[in-house]
């Protein structure tokens, strides 16, 4: 019965919702918006024919750069009022030379996927302004129908009687009912234009996420160099001279080594150093394990085996990986895993966890859920931020779900090779 209900009362209040009045209003702007495009391709019609001369040349490249212009204005509406999702393309890239910038925009891949759209859209509009005028404009002329009366009297004309009128007022308001939905439907080509014609082209948005992966790389490894001189500057090199020095002290004890207490200090100043050299060396293998754990020579399965059975909270691990991944493919799944990991000990507060990996039509998954209380986003803190810096870097995905109050689910995606 309440479901019921929702749905009638959806239905009644759709026409005075935001989405209809910006669909109605995308849809009156509609023919200004057509109209100003077979202006423009007018206007590029005539410089193509005029190419035979130089003066076409010039001209046609404005017209591109017109349409580049047209393009955007045509992108914004459509997302800020037709509900379409466009991302931007990328700014017109020229020399700075004229003729640079003549070739640049005749070549403009931007430029000419509007004036294709300026074509196209020519019945994709006229299907949506139909359907609004059929619609809404059908709805509201025959739900005034018993005003009707007086025209009738001037037009000498005998006027339909109350019941006639009441049933016609009815399917006026039926009209104006489903004009919402209507409108919305018949800008469905609208909107596929607009995805497809108006945002940034394939090669376009390739080439943009390859330079971002690029530049995130390159981050990467940076950031990672400067951790590790830091840990080798701060903690390895320190502890070598902190031996050095035990040494040349226990040195300086040994050559009075016939004197009891010097032999004494000697061995205190040597014992020291050898305590020191094993930490050394512990620090070395624990900074060699940061760049390749050995874990991984034995498969990505066993080392996250190992890592989920290391883990401070209980953790159930599956894996399902019936092709191994590339090596880099398995050192980002194995450092997501230990960052992840990390994340649930240190701030969700969560009793059990689990750990998938699965590898499926090419691509590696891997997901970590817990039980803690949630409220995890990329924005919150440094470590997810870099997880998502790093997966890019090999065109991967990240997907993360944890609402307040959890659980937490994160999802990486990860080609298997590169």
């Amino acid at each position: 019965m309440d479901r019921q209900a929702d749905r009638w009362r959806v239905l009644i209040t759709t026409p005075v919702r935001e989405r209809s009045q910006r669909e109605l209003a995308y849809v009156l702007m509609l023919p200004f918006m057509v109209g100003a495009g077979l202006v423009h391709l007018v206007l590029v019609l005539l410089s193509v024919m005029l190419t035979v001369n130089l003066v076409g040349v010039p001209m046609l490249a404005l017209s591109v750069m017109a349409a580049r212009g047209l393009g955007t204005a045509n992108r914004r509406l459509a997302r800020a009022w037709a509900g379409v999702r466009v991302p931007d393309p990328g700014p017109f890239c020229a020399g700075p030379g004229l003729l640079d910038r003549l070739g640049a925009a005749l070549g403009d891949v931007t430029g000419w996927r509007a004036v294709i759209h300026s074509l196209l859209r020519l019945p994709a509009a006229v299907l949506a302004c139909a359907a609004a005028a059929g619609l809404w404009g059908g709805g509201l002329l025959l739900l005034f129908c018993p005003l009707w009366g007086q025209f009738f009297a001037l037009a000498h004309l005998s006027p339909p009687g109350w019941p006639g009128a009441a049933l016609v007022s009815a399917a006026g308001l039926a009209l104006l009912l489903l004009a919402p939905w209507g409108v919305h439907l018949a800008l469905g080509p609208e909107r596929m234009l607009a995805r497809a014609l108006l945002g940034p082209a394939p090669g376009e948005t390739r080439i943009r996420r390859l330079e971002q992966a690029r530049a995130l790389a390159a981050e990467d490894a940076v950031a990672r160099l400067r951790r590790i001189e830091r840990d080798l500057h701060d903690g390895t090199a320190a502890r070598l001279v902190t031996l050095a020095m035990s040494l040349g002290m226990a040195q300086d004890e040994l050559e009075q080594a016939g004197r009891p207490d010097r032999l004494q200090r000697a061995r205190v100043l040597v014992d020291s150093a050898h305590r020191s050299a094993k930490e050394t060396v512990a620090e070395l293998r624990d900074l060699i394990r940061g760049i390749h754990p050995p874990a991984l020579d034995q498969g990505l399965e066993v080392a996250l085996a190992t890592l989920t059975a290391r883990n401070p909270i209980p953790a159930r691990f599956e894996a399902d990986l019936p092709e191994r991944p590339a090596p880099a493919i398995e050192a980002i799944a194995y450092f997501c895993t230990t960052e992840l990991l990390a994340n649930v000990v240190k701030h969700s507060g969560a009793r059990h966890a689990a750990i998938e990996v699965r590898v499926h039509d090419d691509l590696l998954t891997l997901r970590v859920r817990d039980d803690g209380t949630g409220g995890a986003a990329i924005g919150t803190g440094s470590g997810l931020r870099g997880l998502a810096a790093r997966v890019q870097t090999l065109d991967g995905l990240i997907d993360i779900h944890s609402p307040a109050g959890g659980p937490t689910v994160i999802t990486v995606e990860l080609p298997l090779h590169i």
